[in-house]
């Protein structure tokens, strides 16, 4: 990749020369932001930038969003189920695959991981570290849930799995689904500090608390990946970073 070509606030690549291309800038986590500026950055400068690949005759791998099937699963998710996004960030990623897979030419190979940890990880995620670092009790221990996760070298891993893949769409994750009191008992195993939680008959809201279950049967399959790092693994370097950031 030879040089940048500025258009506005963001930059679209000139693939001259390039062998692949993995897009991943997105607008997420970000409050405040409304649809048609996520529609500007997560739509439009994707498919501008995938109309640059294919001009280029460069292979891309888009890192969409489980989240493009929504926010929860009765059953495991699958590359065929419905596609039915509930936020206006997941609405923005269901569309930039729509958009990429509409440009002529295009090598596109699409990846949906689920919630994305690791070191310098953000929002739900660090939120519930930061809690069980600081020993505060949580009223988890009742949930009965799947939740389906992804250490971020993992992630990392299974997109260098596809650039030579022959351009498919593929969920991925580190393998089994945990409880929400797993994960919590799993990263107090990690940091060093038990997780202390106790029951209640309801709670509020949906974040690592509804079942979201993957089933990424097809890229291990197909192309023999298998992620580097367990999940006991990806949550020790990711409260090594915790603890020394």
């Amino acid at each position: 990749m030879d040089s940048l070509r500025v258009r506005g606030h963001e930059t679209v690549p000139d693939l001259r020369g390039a062998q692949a291309l993995v897009h991943l800038a997105a607008i997420a986590h970000r409050r405040g932001v409304d649809e048609s500026e996520l529609r500007r950055v997560n739509v439009d400068l994707a498919a501008e930038t995938g109309r640059s690949a294919a001009a280029a005759g460069v292979p891309m791998v888009f890192v969409s969003s489980v989240k493009v099937h929504g926010e929860e699963s009765v059953a495991p998710l699958r590359e065929t189920s419905p596609i039915a996004p509930r936020d206006a960030y997941a609405r923005s990623k269901a569309q930039a695959e729509e958009a990429l897979r509409a440009i002529p030419g295009l090598r596109l190979t699409v990846l949906r991981p689920p919630l994305v940890y690791g070191p310098a990880v953000k929002a739900n995620f660090l939120a519930l570290m930061r809690a069980i670092a600081r020993g505060m009790p949580l009223p988890l221990a009742g949930i009965e849930n799947r939740r389906s996760l992804i250490y971020v070298g993992n992630l990392c891993d299974a997109i260098l799995a596809c650039l030579g893949s022959p351009g498919k769409t593929y969920l991925v994750s580190d393998g089994a689904p945990v409880s929400t009191p797993q994960l919590c008992r799993a990263i107090g195993a990690a940091l060093g500090r038990p997780a202390r939680l106790f029951r209640l008959p309801w709670l509020p809201g949906k974040a690592l608390t509804g079942t979201l279950e993957v089933d990424d049967a097809a890229i291990r399959a197909e192309l023999g990946w298998r992620p580097p790092c367990s999940l006991e693994e990806g949550l020790r370097l990711t409260a090594a970073w915790y603890r020394n950031r």
